[in-house]
Parts: C-alpha cells; sequence; structure tokens
C-alpha cells in the first residue's frame, strides 16, 4: 500500500485577529488538517475525536461460519508506518491545540493500536490529562479465532488545552445521570445496533459508527449549551445529531464523499430538545443496576417527555441529565418522587410511569428491564 497524502500543501493558520466567521453546524470536505488551518485560534470549546486506528489488519477476518466480518479495511485507516501515523497525528493535534479556547478540552479515542501513541504526543504537544475512561462495551464482537481475549472496549483520553485550564466539567450533571452516585471513569454502553446502525445498500454506513449515548456523556459532561464543539473525523455524523438535540454548535471535517451525505441526512433528521429540557441539576443517593440516566441517554425515554404517578396525581418532565422538573421543583427520580408526596424517600422506578405506544401507563422500571435484557453480555 503506498503512503496516503493527507495533508496538503501547509497553508498559515488563521490568527485570532483575523475576523474569520465560524461555519456553524457545516461539514468541511476535506483533510482534517486543511480544515482546522482554516479557524481562527482560540474558537471552539470542545473537540471530539475518533481519528484511524492504525489496525494494520492482514487478511479476511471470518466467523466459525464461514461468513465474512466487515471489519476496517479501508484506505483511511491504512498507514506505511509508526513513523507516518505519528507525524499525521502531531499535525492534526497541533491544530487541535491551536483552536481550542484556552479554558476548552479534548476527547480522543482509540483502541490498544494507536491510543498509547496518541496519549504520548498529546502531552508531549503540552495537553494536560484529566482521565483516561474505559469504553466497556456491553455487546462487543467476538474474538472468533480464538487466540486472543475478547477486545471488549476502547479508551478514551480527556484532556484540558493546558495544565492550568479552567475546563467544563458538569459534576452535578454526571452525578444526577448516574443516579446520585459520583460518574466513574469506566462506562457501560453497548456498541452501535439495530436502528442506530446506519446502513446504506444493505452494509454498515461506516465500520467504527460510535453510539450516541457515548457522544450524549461526554458532551453533557464537559460542554455548555451553545458551545463550539470540533469533531475531526466526523464521519457519519455522531457528533453532529447528538450536538444538536443537546443545543450545542457543531463543525465537522470530513473528506469522504459518502460518509458527508450520510451524516447530513442523519443530522436534518436529528431533534433538538426545547430549552427547558437542556437544564441540568444534581441530587443526593440510591443506585440500581441501572442508571435512569442511561435509559435517557439511550433514548428509550427522552428529555422533554412527561412522567406521572400511577393515579396521575403528580406528574414531572425530564430533563437531560435524567433528572425531573415539575410544579414543585426538581430532582432525581427518587428525590422528586419524594418531594411531591412529602415522603421522606421514594423507589422512583416503580413510582413513576410513562405512556407506552397503546396509550397505558407503565412503570419505569419496565423499561430497565428492556434495557438489561436488550444490554445483557
Amino acid at each position: 500500500m503506498g503512503v496516503i497524502q493527507r495533508i496538503k500543501p501547509a497553508k498559515k493558520a488563521v490568527k485570532a485577529s483575523e475576523r474569520v466567521e465560524l461555519p456553524l453546524g457545516k461539514i468541511l470536505r476535506m483533510d482534517c488538517v486543511e480544515a482546522m488551518r482554516s479557524l481562527p485560534d482560540a474558537s471552539v470549546d470542545l473537540v471530539f475525536a475518533d481519528p484511524p486506528y492504525n489496525l494494520q489488519l492482514g487478511g479476511d477476518l471470518n466467523r466459525p461460519d464461514g461468513s465474512m466480518v466487515d471489519a476496517v479495511d479501508d484506505d483511511w485507516d491504512k498507514f506505511d508506518s509508526f513513523a507516518i501515523y505519528d507525524k499525521f497525528t502531531r499535525e492534526w493535534l497541533s491544530e487541535a491545540r491551536r483552536i481550542l479556547k484556552p479554558n476548552g478540552s479534548l476527547w480522543v479515542i482509540g483502541s490498544y493500536h494507536n491510543i498509547f501513541r496518541v496519549g504520548s504526543t498529546l502531552q508531549d504537544l503540552g495537553y494536560w490529562i484529566l482521565n483516561d475512561v474505559i469504553w466497556r462495551k456491553s455487546n462487543p464482537m467476538p474474538n472468533f479465532k480464538g487466540t486472543r481475549f475478547t477486545n471488549a472496549h476502547e479508551t478514551l483520553i480527556w484532556a484540558s488545552k493546558d495544565e492550568k485550564a479552567r475546563y467544563t466539567f458538569n459534576y452535578r450533571a454526571m452525578k444526577t445521570l448516574n443516579d446520585e452516585l459520583q460518574m466513574r471513569s469506566d462506562w457501560t454502553i453497548p456498541i452501535c445496533s439495530g436502528k442506530e446502525r446506519l446502513k446504506r445498500g444493505g452494509t454498515k454506513a461506516h465500520p467504527t459508527q460510535k453510539p450516541e449515548a457515548l457522544l450524549y456523556r461526554i458532551l453533557l459532561a464537559t460542554t455548555k449549551p451553545g458551545d463550539v464543539v470540533l469533531d475531526p473525523f466526523f464521519g457519519t455524523g455522531t457528533t453532529g445529531a447528538v450536538a444538536k438535540r443537546l443545543g450545542r454548535e457543531w463543525i465537522g471535517c470530513e473528506r469522504e464523499d459518502v460518509y458527508c451525505k450520510v451524516a447530513e441526512q442523519r443530522i436534518e433528521e436529528a431533534l433538538p430538545l426545547d430549552e427547558s429540557s437542556l437544564k441540568t441539576m444534581q441530587s443526593p443517593k440510591a443506585g440500581p443496576r441501572v442508571a435512569f440516566g442511561q435509559l435517557v441517554e439511550s433514548e428509550y425515554l427522552k428529555p422533554g417527555m412527561e412522567l406521572c404517578d400511577k393515579r396521575r396525581r403528580f406528574k414531572a418532565k425530564i430533563r437531560a441529565d435524567g433528572s425531573l422538573e415539575g410544579k414543585e421543583g426538581t430532582g432525581s427520580i427518587h428525590k422528586y418522587g419524594a418531594i411531591v408526596q412529602d415522603a421522606p424517600s421514594c423507589n422512583g422506578w416503580t413510582f413513576w410511569h410513562f405512556k407506552n405506544d397503546k396509550g397505558d401507563l407503565k412503570p419505569i422500571d419496565d423499561l430497565r428491564q428492556t434495557y438489561l435484557l436488550a444490554n445483557e453480555p
């Protein structure tokens, strides 16, 4: 395979003093480094990057029944050497750091093939690592050859622009999303499947499409409504679709025309949440096996939907972080249930009900059980 030319002749980066209108809500159809060079210094609040993994795959991968696995074998993931990959990584990370605001931050996701090289480079460039987060896939692809452990996770690095940056972290929203327990750095979220998996002509539209629940958590945790989020490897637009839902501005960089078309259609169909649903908050302790916020992330229940008790005496609206809002104030499903009943405690899972497709009231615990069944290992 020949060396892939990713970087066009260097262009001078746009400085903050040069007035440039940001291309909000647009996909820049070009190499990511060239695209970022067109943006001014300190102009975006967050960069989420899902760069090529440089898998270095050799040969086809088959299941035990002989069928072929639709693996990542696209040209955009192929590099002739680690040195070439490292050069590419340094170039895009340098531009990302330049366009980040002083208090901005960056997320990058990868597998064992590339995440350690990326992490080393971003430290060399002056980024300050805040967390590494393990995305544990509840339904990973098996290791069909039986020669290694099943690859059941990917690693995310969350880093600020530098050590002194006052980055955004919505701690209380994360705690509420996790049923009032401090959010940990290991996240169990299923890979894309079913209706969420985008397909064209019966095959995957993109081999490494990320679940919207993953981006939902990242953007809710580390941005505010109105913040500008840039994705230099936009693919089929997961970042843009979630940013639109959560009231964040977005910019995408993607050179593959087929992905751009899929992303544009997808984002066009995404529905933004109303302003009141985007407010976030926090409350004190609980902890079933599935957090209420996971049902909201995965769209089993959507922000803005109304819940009520079995006798329809009390009503509450779901907000983006999994908290509820009603006449008596705000709180988690448990806390707000206790407030409306003037009780010391409440099991929100059995107290709050939703309307199913037939118009019948069902406890939200039914959805929790459905989620568990759908995503059991």
